[in-house]
């Protein structure tokens, strides 16, 4: 077991291949380690639609409850009602799934009481160490297991957090599920508001028949932009496979970017909470921190990933944190991720009364720059490399470097780029932006040229 915990373990979840490396024994020991590192009397789990996800759910629940810890089942759910229950219970929570990933994978992303994040930095490694020894057995009373439906409360809690979610007008909303978690989620937090919804793939399947469900890969946005178009939707809406993720399409079909979506947001947070912090990942747009500061808010930089952006935003008390990467952040929401809160901030604001202009037009403010999106490159010295593009750069005139996550080189004419590690791969991820397309393409072949040499 040492070494598929090993494999499985990542920087802030559980994920491998079932059941080479992640089987009901694995599941088992995980949540006897869970519950005895973290002391808990009662946890909370939920689980996706893969077809090993019941199974693993069970195993869990039953190395918790040999520790002596009652456990509450959610059923299947998505990661963020997952959120919502260890919020509303004030327990520590566990939840199956593989997100994106392909079929064969499954997972577990774990947190504390009120959804606090348990990564590498915040418990996840002390958890694979216990597993790995084995816990020792619990004296005393053995846990019990109950149900708990969820889903309604869930969905009735996240419109109450959207301010004019329940005033829009009539609109047309086009949603890819990809056959994942959004396909159960996605009709009882619509169920009262007046959209005209096209469903596709909401038929929960694991295995994915249609395409993956992960919406940053173009590939995967093709039918929803396709459909938006035929139908001359206002709006698309496309969830990852445990819709924590969501993704827009205007309603020319065009993918509109994260960052975007992260300045929306803020600006409507900012108005309901003036003055408040806002956090986004050093790759967001730049237009992230100029529209939170012409707005009055204090922009704050964090690195990539959610226990670094939920760690930030509880010492600064922000309200709101978005990422490249299609997760965006809500203090009120435990400061949990949710595809599903940024989905109605979006569609509020599109459908505000009085507001009649098209998604494309609304946005427009907001959209400020050219960007790369993210350009992988397989390196044998991932740290030569990146000494090498911080060599060519450093001493040009008006260049400044940030290390906070990877190297971030920001050049004087306003374009910038971040090259930094995969944490599972030999990998160097290029983020570029820049004033136009042109400019774009020029800085991030050069780059390139030299990580690639």
């Amino acid at each position: 077991m040492t070494s598929r915990l090993s494999e499985i373990v990542k920087a802030y979840d559980i994920r491998g291949l079932v059941p080479d490396q992640l089987d009901d024994a694995v599941a088992e020991s995980l949540g006897a380690a869970f519950v005895h590192y973290l002391g808990a009397d009662r946890i909370v789990t939920a689980y996706d639609m893969r077809e090993s996800s019941p199974g693993l759910a069970a195993a869990f629940a039953a190395g918790a409850t040999a520790q002596g810890a009652d456990v509450v089942e959610a059923g299947l759910g998505s990661t963020d009602l997952l959120y919502f229950a260890a919020g509303t219970l004030g327990v520590p929570g566990a939840m199956f799934t593989a997100s994106h990933n392909p079929a064969r994978y499954n997972g577990i992303k774990l947190c504390r009481a009120g959804a606090a994040p348990v990564g590498q930095e915040s418990g996840l490694v002390e958890i694979r160490d216990l597993a790995e020894r084995g816990v020792p057995p619990a004296p005393g009373r053995q846990g019990t297991v109950s149900k708990s439906e969820l889903l309604g409360d869930y969905a009735a809690y996240l419109k109450e957090l959207v301010p004019g979610i329940r005033d829009i007008r009539p609109m047309s909303v086009v949603v890819d599920a990809g056959n994942g978690m959004a396909g159960l989620t996605v009709p009882e937090v619509f169920a009262d508001l007046p959209l005209t919804l096209t469903a596709m793939y909401f038929e929960l399947d694991g295995s994915f028949p249609h395409h993956e469900a992960n919406p940053i890969d173009p590939a995967n946005l093709r039918d929803l932009q396709a459909k938006v178009r035929e139908v001359g939707a206002d709006i698309g809406l496309a969830f990852d496979g445990d819709a924590d993720r969501c993704f827009v399409v205007d309603e020319k079909g065009d993918l509109v970017s994260p960052s975007v979506l992260t300045a929306l947001i803020a600006a409507r947070e900012l108005d309901r909470e003036p003055g408040a912090t806002i956090i986004h990942n050093l790759i967001t747009s730049h237009a992230v921190a100029e529209v939170v500061r012409e707005r009055g808010g204090t922009p704050v930089r964090s690195r990539v990933g959610h226990s670094y952006i939920k760690a930030t935003m509880a010492e600064t008390g922000a309200v709101f944190g978005g990422e490249h990467s299609g997760h965006f952040y809500f203090r009120d929401f435990w400061r949990a991720d949710s595809g599903m809160l940024a989905a109605l901030h979006t569609l509020a604001a599109l459908g505000e009364p009085g507001q009649d202009r098209p998604l494309s037009a609304l946005l427009r403010q907001f959209s400020r720059y050219a960007d790369s999106g993210e350009v992988n490159s397989e390196v044998a010295d991932v740290a030569a490399a990146t000494e090498a593009v911080r060599s060519a750069f450093a001493s040009r005139d008006g260049v400044t470097l940030d290390e906070l996550d990877g190297l971030t080189v920001d050049l004087a004419d306003g374009s910038w780029f971040n090259l930094r590690p995969s944490n599972t791969e030999p990998l160097l991820r290029l983020n570029v932006e820049a004033a136009d397309g042109s400019a774009v393409a020029k800085l991030r072949d050069e780059v390139l040229a030299i990580v690639r040499a």
